[in-house]
């Protein structure tokens, strides 16, 4: 569905895998977007390049600034432009609680999470300041609803994902006077086949059916329903288009409803 005005626009999609990094994909090049996928795993991601038209695959270790700064070089010398860095690496520590949590399991979350987008954000700064007078210099963080919460076991991902937040947030306020935007959304449960494969999963081993398991996590939304990889995507497209260009420094939640920030 066309219409954010992003034709010619080159993304880069730092975190890309193949759930809600590649329906970004998708819908980036579905309007007409170029699209630059960034992680770790060169293999992985060219089979997803491989499959999305207009898409390349770029290897990369948001953990090292040495990495990104390569990235970016190389996305300058391609394309010659820089309009929006789409921050969508995460990783879950030990799910338990904090009391027997190694530390060194949080300090990796904040690496990667939060320090991971800074480094990709700084990276691409000069560029995306450039891009910010043709409407461009969008950032866009995807967080998480952990941060509305304090459930038991979520106290290690909930620190790397705060962490995300308060620098993207202090990131605007800085990149700002550069006509560089910041901006957070925030999912919880996201409907998709990775999640489908978790209920199948929990049907298998807890006999907790696929329908008892979604309607269980989404009977706390007021909508009653679970947002869809899509739902989520326009929510970033939005924030990385001209349509938002003046917003900044904010988080858009996307969870049907269940929590009210």
């Amino acid at each position: 569905m066309p219409g954010f005005g992003l034709d010619g626009r080159v993304v880069v999609i730092a975190g890309a895998g193949p759930a809600l990094g590649a329906t970004l994909a998708r819908r980036f090049t579905a309007e007409s977007a170029r699209v630059v996928l960034v992680a770790r795993n060169a293999d992985r991601l060219q089979a997803l390049a491989d499959g999305i038209d207009g898409a390349v695959a770029i290897p990369a270790d948001i953990t090292d600034f040495d990495s990104v700064t390569a990235l970016a070089a190389r996305v300058d010398d391609e394309f010659g432009r820089v309009d929006a860095v789409i921050n969508n690496a995460f990783t879950y520590p030990a799910m338990q609680r904090l009391v027997k949590t190694d530390p060194a399991h949080i300090l990796e979350s904040v690496n990667l999470m939060a320090l991971g987008a800074m480094r990709t954000t700084l990276a691409f700064r000069a560029g995306l300041a450039a891009s910010s007078a043709d409407g461009g210099g969008a950032v866009v963080n995807v967080n998480s609803m952990v941060i509305r919460h304090s459930e038991l076991r979520y106290g290690g991902y909930k620190a790397g994902k705060t962490a995300q937040l308060a620098l993207a947030q202090s990131l605007a306020t800085e990149l700002g006077p550069e006509g560089i935007r910041i901006n957070s959304v925030v999912p919880g449960w996201i409907w998709g086949d990775t999640l489908r494969s978790y209920f199948e999963y929990r049907a298998q081993t807890k006999g907790v059916s696929v329908e008892e398991g979604y309607a269980e996590a989404a009977r706390n939304a007021d909508l009653r329903r679970l947002p869809t990889e899509d739902e989520v995507a326009s929510a970033v497209l939005f924030l990385a288009s001209g349509c938002a260009s003046g917003i900044t420094g904010q988080t858009l939640d996307v969870n049907c409803g269940e929590f009210h920030a």
